[in-house]
């Protein structure tokens, strides 16, 4: 679940760059459940890049159709576990619908949290040492490839994200005027007691928002709380943002799409995902 435990620095990373994906399911999330969805590549231009960015290069996953040009472009926001099986296939399952769709490894210059096997060491050695800053210009760089390609209309541009990259997701719609929706999986809203390079929550950034932003949330989530949406709710109210939306579902837990944990809840997983559907087809995407 999304947390931040500590922060500050570099020291206590794993002091290992990233250079190639996590194969198949991070530790921490083993053993993998039998409802885990694999979706093939046929038809689908699909694999592992090395994506420039300002500092060199990362790692990240794309896939799309094998035929068609002027493919609109969702950029795929990874939870704490990294750029692992799951997120790839996210990838997939959109590239099957017809988009461009993108992951970038984000933890790559802070170090490997494929082998951890509990999320607070995930955080305390990885997570939080990564600056939002780090974050949107990785993104950023991601755009820039995807209009490289010659198969995309980067101004048909989305981004959705799960966990950590719900919160994320949020951050770059801020970001990124240019992204035309957004979709965040029950990220983090309200910032914890300190969280020093990730200084801007989205409540505190429901002010610049002006991209529309469709929240799915569980209300049984024990991390972000019903108070902590309701909050949200009301930013978005203050600052006379009416574009934007949070669908709250019953009994729902934290990682509720997670089709290979635990906390997956399908009926809430099949309507999240359709609504994320509608949601970019509403806004050009």
């Amino acid at each position: 679940m999304d947390q931040t435990l500590v922060s500050g620095g570099m020291q206590g990373t794993t002091g290992r760059r990233m250079e190639r994906l996590i194969e198949g399911f991070a530790r921490a999330v083993e053993p993998i459940r039998s409802t885990a969805i694999s979706t093939d590549t046929a038809g689908l231009v699909a694999g592992e890049i090395s994506l420039p960015v300002r500092d060199g290069a990362v790692p990240a996953y794309r896939a799309y159709p094998e035929k068609g040009t002027g493919l609109p472009v969702v950029l795929v926001v990874q939870e704490i576990f990294g750029v692992h099986e799951h997120i790839k296939d996210v990838c997939r399952r959109l590239a099957k619908l017809g988009y461009f769709a993108i992951t970038v490894e984000l933890y790559a210059r802070q170090g490997d949290v494929s082998k951890m096997s509990e999320p607070p060491e995930i955080f305390s050695r990885v997570v939080n040492h990564v600056p939002d800053s780090q974050v949107m210009s990785d993104l950023d760089a991601a755009v820039v490839h995807a209009r490289g390609t010659g198969v995309c209309d980067a101004s048909r541009l989305a981004v959705t994200g799960f966990c950590w990259g719900g919160r994320i997701t949020w951050t770059y719609c801020v970001h990124n005027p240019a992204v035309r929706a957004g979709v965040a999986w029950y990220g983090r809203l309200v910032a914890p007691a300190f969280a020093a390079l990730q200084p801007a929550y989205p409540v505190d950034l429901a002010a610049n928002l002006k991209v529309p932003v469709l929240g799915l949330y569980g209300e049984a989530d024990a991390g972000i709380p019903v108070e902590h949406v309701e909050k949200m709710r009301a930013a978005l109210a203050a600052a006379g943002n009416t574009t934007s939306e949070i669908v709250l579902y019953k009994d729902a837990p934290h990682a509720f799409y997670a089709d290979y944990r635990p906390s997956y809840r399908r009926e809430a997983a099949e309507d999240g995902w359709q609504r994320m559907r509608d949601w970019f087809a509403r806004h050009g995407v």
